[in-house]
């Protein structure tokens, strides 16, 4: 899919997702609602710190797209932001144990997830794709992988990308890793020939390690991202508000444009 016609998706996915949002904005402005104000509260914010470009370390200092846009959204809410590491196999049981305030990480949307956790409103649409080394030419889509002998394919544990991957290609032929990053590594080291990733983070590790391309297919239709909270949380209210105006004002485009840049041809 191409970066236009991924753009073009993403805007219209916001504009139907800022309706019902702005509506509510709204609707309390007639009744002279206060805009949510938190008092300077801190609140928790779980992040894995190994998906880049929303989140990871760098030069030993957290950075990403999750970062600045929730010191964004506090900035507006009047809250300060405590960012957690926390693994991914843990995170959204954490969340909806009520460990953490908020869980950021690039999470997918789903009904299964929403019977546990509360999430925001649909802030990005995306593909999943099959990222590869940038000079693999034995194959360009996922059916002329699944004729080489013998091939694997990677993903991380507990994510939709891996549901996808034994989806598409059976269970025998995906190693699932704690990380992402690992999964990378292993691309790396030619023990496994792709790994299963959402495009948006496949994008940010091309710029990050180089030596990798995505393969255009798209490998299960659009989807979209959410932060997750905790059950009947009280902070889901102020954080879509946040979203929805800087969505308005223009800030949010200009934190995703720093974080979510094309991939080198």
């Amino acid at each position: 899919m191409g970066l236009q016609r991924r753009k073009w998706l993403f805007v219209v996915l916001m504009i139907t997702l800022m309706i019902p949002v702005l509506g509510v904005v709204a609707q309390d402005s007639e009744v002279n609602v206060a805009w949510p104000d938190l008092g300077g509260k801190e609140i928790t914010i779980a992040v894995e710190n190994a998906y880049p470009p929303y989140n990871a370390i760098v030069d030993g200092k957290g950075q990403g797209w999750d970062y600045d846009t929730f010191i964004a959204i506090c900035k507006l809410i009047n809250c300060v932001p405590k960012f957690e590491e926390v693994a991914w196999d843990g995170m959204l049981l954490g969340i909806a144990n009520g460990s953490y305030d908020v869980a950021a990480d690039g999470i997918t949307y789903t009904a299964e997830r929403d019977k546990t956790v509360d999430f925001s409103q649909l802030y990005q649409a995306y593909d999943e794709t099959l990222l590869i080394r940038d000079n693999d030419t034995r194959f360009t889509t996922s059916e002329e992988l699944k004729k080489l002998p013998n091939y694997l394919v990677a993903t991380q544990i507990g994510t939709t990308n891996e549901i996808t991957a034994k989806s598409l290609f059976g269970e025998a032929n995906v190693k699932s890793f704690d990380t992402f990053g690992a999964a990378i590594q292993a691309l790396k080291n030619d023990d496994v020939d792709a790994v299963v990733v959402d495009r948006p983070a496949a994008e940010g590790y091309i710029e990050a390690q180089g030596g990798l391309k995505t393969l255009p297919e798209s490998l299960a239709g659009i989807e979209g991202l959410a932060f997750a909270f905790p059950p009947g949380s009280k902070l889901v209210y102020p954080v879509n508000a946040a979203m929805s105006a800087m969505q308005a004002s223009g800030a949010w485009d200009e934190i995703y444009a720093k974080w979510f840049k094309p991939a080198a041809k």
